[in-house]
């Protein structure tokens, strides 16, 4: 990842469009190439002889790095798909204990449906989870209490990955299995093209992610129907609506495209948590384990940190209030440049969300 953000960020948007959508921004990053490329020319063309027969020496060494780590790729795809097959055994087996279609060892079969299995284990796997609690509703528990199992596989031309979760019979949508399929333009950054998902087969009036409104036409109106309006809501379930690129172009002005960026980066947060850690350590998030691996490490440091800022508060007291104002819009400034560098995860560590705004969240609706 590039440590200069601000040059690249027609390039990052264009990551998030599909290619006839990205015409014009990848015109745009040529010509930003373009200039970049005449940059290092006339660096190249700056240094002696001696020192440029030296720089030619190091750019051979990097191209033989560059073709060990083209290896390192594929060797490393080649890994994971051996294990993903030798982890499936034990998937099933958890699947089955987890839904009570086997019992333990040690234990008589339960007789009573309610002591079936481990109820609610993916929905309490994924509450713990602060990637995911932020996105899950109060409304949504319902629904995802059958939730029976999440697998994840991988997917080529174009390259990428599946998540699929599957569902027992329930009284809120028909779907059996809800698919949400990340397109990768690279996968050993990665870099993230678009997302698609399952539309989901709602049942009248049990929409999760959106609410009726009606409301009385005003008196002495000649339309005596009531006025229904649509309201969207909070909800877990849009992960399986996720964010669209306008088909014009011309729809797309500079902080639009930062807040589609910004939310495309915070759909493939959440998938890539699914992935890489509720799947395969499903049982030590429910049990909370792993979210006290992760998270309190930080908490402990926060409690470190605050201790800090109240020191460095009271020594700051006595400052001018303006250098405080000039640092705060400085530091604004800053943040309003960031757009980070496509969607990008690599070894297994969460890739971070935007610096930038993630949008805005419509509300969580209200019980219906």
């Amino acid at each position: 990842m590039s440590t200069n953000k601000d040059n690249f960020n027609v390039a990052d948007l264009s990551t998030a469009l599909n290619a006839e959508d990205r015409a014009d921004l990848v015109n745009a990053l040529k010509n930003k190439l373009q200039d970049l490329a005449g940059k290092h020319s006339d660096v190249l063309e700056s240094l002696t002889p001696v020192v440029r027969k030296r720089v030619d020496a190091l750019r051979e060494i990097q191209t033989q790095h560059d073709d060990l780590e083209a290896k390192f790729f594929e060797e490393r795809a080649i890994l994971e798909a051996k294990y993903q097959k030798l982890y499936q055994p034990l998937y099933t087996k958890r699947y089955e204990i987890v839904n009570g279609e086997v019992e333990v060892e040690g234990l008589e079969p339960a007789k009573d449906v309610e002591e079936k299995g481990v109820p609610d284990f993916w929905l309490i796997a994924m509450k713990n989870n602060e990637v995911l609690a932020e996105e899950i509703s109060e409304r949504d528990e319902g629904a995802l209490k059958f939730l029976r199992d999440i697998k994840w596989s991988r997917v080529d031309n174009p390259k990428g990955f599946k998540l699929e979760f599957y569902f027992d019979t329930n009284t809120f949508f028909k779907n059996s299995v809800l698919t949400k399929t990340y397109h990768m333009i690279d996968e050993d950054e990665p870099i993230l093209e678009k997302a698609i998902g399952t539309e989901i087969e709602w049942y009248p009036g049990k929409s999760l992610t959106q609410k009726i409104l009606k409301k009385k036409p005003k008196k002495g109106s000649k339309n005596a129907k009531p006025i229904t309006k649509t309201e969207q809501c909070e909800s877990f379930f849009n992960f399986f609506s996720p964010p669209q690129v306008p088909e014009e172009d011309d729809d797309i002005d500079e902080d639009a495209a930062e807040e589609l960026q910004n939310l495309m980066e915070q759909d493939y947060d959440i998938g890539s948590t699914i992935r890489d850690k509720i799947i395969p350590h499903a049982v030590s998030w429910f049990t909370g384990e792993a979210a006290q691996d992760e998270y309190g490490d930080i908490e402990e440091d926060d409690e470190e940190e605050d201790e800090d800022d109240e020191e460095d508060d009271e020594d700051d007291e006595e400052e001018d209030d303006d250098e405080d104002d000039e640092e705060d819009d400085e530091e604004e400034s800053k943040n309003r440049k960031k757009v980070s560098s496509a969607v990008r995860k690599k070894g297994g560590v969460r890739a971070p969300a935007g610096d930038g705004p993630q949008g805005e969240r419509p509300p969580e609706c209200k019980q219906q």
